[in-house]
C-alpha cells in the first residue's frame, strides 16, 4: 500500500510548534506547588497573553512585504527592468545582471527585491525567446532569487530594524541596538562585501557551464502590466508629502547618525516612493491589492508565533533554554551554534520576523549571560535566517509563479548559492564574533 506523505503547510507548522512548546513548558516548568491540570490551563493563559503582544510587529512585517512588492510593479521600475533586459546579449550578462539586480533590490527591501528579481528574470527570458538568444533560463531565474540571500543584513532586516525601536519587545533584555551597531557596522559591511563578491564569482562560473539550449515558450504568470494612466494625481501629492517628511527626518535626525532608521521609517518611505511612482491612487491601490495576497501567511501566523513567545516568556521556559545553551556551549562555539540553529529553524518558520520573535529572545538571553557582543549576535541570527532561504521554497513561490519554473529547476543552482554563502558566513561568524 502506497503512503503519500505531504509536507505540512507553514500554518500547520506554526500550530505544531505551538503544541511542542506548550508540552515542553508543562514538562519542564511545572512548579512544585501546582498540579498538572491547573498548570495546563495556566500555560494556555500564557499563550493567550502573548497572542496579541506582537500586533505592531505583525503589521510592520505585512507592510514591508506589501509596500516593497507594490513598488516593484510600478511604471518606473518596469521601465528600468525593460531597459536592463534589452541590453542583454549573452547568457553570462543575463545571469550577472539578474543576480546583481536581485541582490541590490534585496538590500533595499526584501519584498521589493524578491519581485524585482523575478520580473527581471521573466522579462529577460521573454526577450531571449523573441531574439533567439540561448540563455540558461533556470539559472537566470535562480539568480533572481538572490535578494533573499542578503536581505537580513540590508535595510529591511526584521531583527536589526526591530531592535532599533524604542519600545521593541526585547528592550528590557538588550536595550536599544541602533543600526549603526548592526547594519552599518564594519563587521556587517565586510561580511556583505565578501558575500556579494563570492556570489558574483559563482554566478560568472555557473554561466559558463554548458546548458541545454532551446527556445521553449516561457510559461507561468504574466508580468503585471501597469494600468492605464488616469486623471487621478493624488498619488503624486500624497507621495510627495510623505517623502518631504522622510527627508526632514533624514536631515534632522540623521545628522547624529543612523539611529532614525527603523521599520516604521522604512515603511513610511516605501509608501511615499510607491505613491509617487504610480502617481494615481487608483492604480496604486489596484496593484497593492495584488501584493496583499502574498502577506496572508504573515497575517495569520504571527499571532501564533507571539503565543509561542508568551508561553516561553511567562512560564520561564525561555530562561531555562538559554541557561541550558550557556551550559552546553561557550563564547567560542555559541555564535556558530546560533547561526546553524537559525538556518535550521528557518525551514519551519520561514518568516524572518516570526523566527526572531521565537528565537531572538533565547539567543539574546544566552549571549548576555556569556558576555558576547549583542549587536553581532543579532547579525549572526540574521545571516543564519537568510542563508537557508536558498533551500527553503516558501519565499520562492512568487518567483516560481512569475517565471513559470518548478522548484527543482532552480534548486540545483540555489543549492550552489547556499554552499558559497555558507562558507563565507561561517568563516566570519567563527573568527569575527566574540
Amino acid at each position: 500500500m502506497k503512503i503519500n506523505l505531504k509536507f505540512p503547510s507553514t500554518f500547520q507548522i506554526a500550530l505544531l510548534l505551538s503544541l511542542i512548546v506548550y508540552l515542553l513548558a508543562l514538562a519542564l516548568t511545572l512548579p512544585p506547588d501546582s498540579n498538572l491540570a491547573r498548570y495546563s490551563f495556566e500555560v494556555l493563559s500564557f499563550w493567550k497573553m502573548g497572542f496579541w503582544e506582537l500586533l505592531e510587529f505583525t503589521m510592520q512585517m505585512i507592510l514591508i512585504l506589501v509596500l516593497g512588492h507594490t513598488l516593484a510593479m510600478s511604471g518606473p521600475v518596469n521601465s528600468l527592468l525593460d531597459k536592463i533586459a534589452s541590453t542583454i546579449t549573452s547568457n553570462t550578462q543575463a545571469v550577472l545582471f539578474t543576480g546583481m539586480g536581485a541582490i541590490a533590490g534585496g538590500y533595499l527591501n526584501w519584498g521589493f527585491g524578491l519581485i524585482f528579481g523575478a520580473i527581471l528574470a521573466r522579462k529577460i527570458g521573454e526577450l531571449a525567446e523573441v531574439n533567439r538568444l540561448a540563455i540558461n533560463y533556470p539559472l537566470v531565474s535562480a539568480s533572481g532569487y538572490l535578494g533573499m540571500l542578503v536581505w537580513h543584513g540590508g535595510f529591511s532586516g526584521s531583527s536589526t530594524l526591530k531592535v532599533a525601536e524604542e519600545n521593541h519587545f526585547l528592550v528590557d533584555t538588550i536595550g536599544i541596538v541602533t543600526v549603526n551597531q548592526t547594519i552599518f557596522s564594519s563587521f556587517n559591511i565586510w561580511v556583505n562585501l565578501s558575500l556579494v563578491t563570492s556570489l558574483i564569482i559563482a554566478l560568472f562560473l555557473l554561466s559558463k557551464i554548458t546548458f541545454k539550449s532551446g527556445y521553449e515558450s516561457v510559461k507561468g504568470k504574466k508580468v503585471s502590466k501597469v494600468l492605464a494612466k488616469d486623471k487621478d494625481k493624488l498619488g503624486l501629492v500624497v507621495g510627495g508629502l510623505i517623502l518631504v517628511l522622510v527627508l526632514v527626518d533624514f536631515f534632522k535626525i540623521g545628522s547624529s547618525g543612523w539611529g532614525f532608521l527603523d521599520l516604521n521609517f522604512v515603511n513610511f518611505a516605501l509608501l511615499g516612493f510607491g505613491l509617487l511612482a504610480f502617481g494615481s491612487l487608483n492604480n496604486y491601490v489596484a496593484h497593492l491589492s495584488e501584493a496583499v495576497r502574498g502577506a496572508t501567511d504573515i497575517l495569520i501566523q504571527f499571532p501564533f508565533y507571539a503565543g509561542i513567545l508568551g508561553i516561553m516568556k511567562y512560564s520561564g521556559l525561555l530562561v531555562l533554554i538559554a541557561d541550558d545553551m550557556v551550559m552546553r556551549s561557550g563564547p567560542d562555539t555559541f555564535p556558530l551554534l546560533s547561526f546553524f540553529s537559525a538556518a535550521l529553524i528557518n525551514f519551519f518558520v520561514p518568516s524572518g520576523g516570526g523566527q526572531w520573535a521565537i528565537q531572538g529572545p533565547v539567543i539574546m538571553e544566552a549571549a548576555g549571560k556569556m558576555g558576547i557582543d549583542i549587536s553581532k549576535m543579532i547579525l549572526v541570527f540574521a545571516y543564519g535566517d537568510q542563508v537557508s532561504n536558498m533551500l527553503q521554497p516558501f519565499w520562492a513561490l512568487p518567483l516560481l509563479s512569475i517565471t513559470g519554473l518548478s522548484a527543482k529547476e532552480i534548486l540545483k543552482y540555489t543549492s550552489v548559492f547556499f554552499l558559497v554563502a555558507l562558507v563565507v558566513l561561517c568563516l566570519f561568524v567563527w573568527y569575527g564574533v566574540t
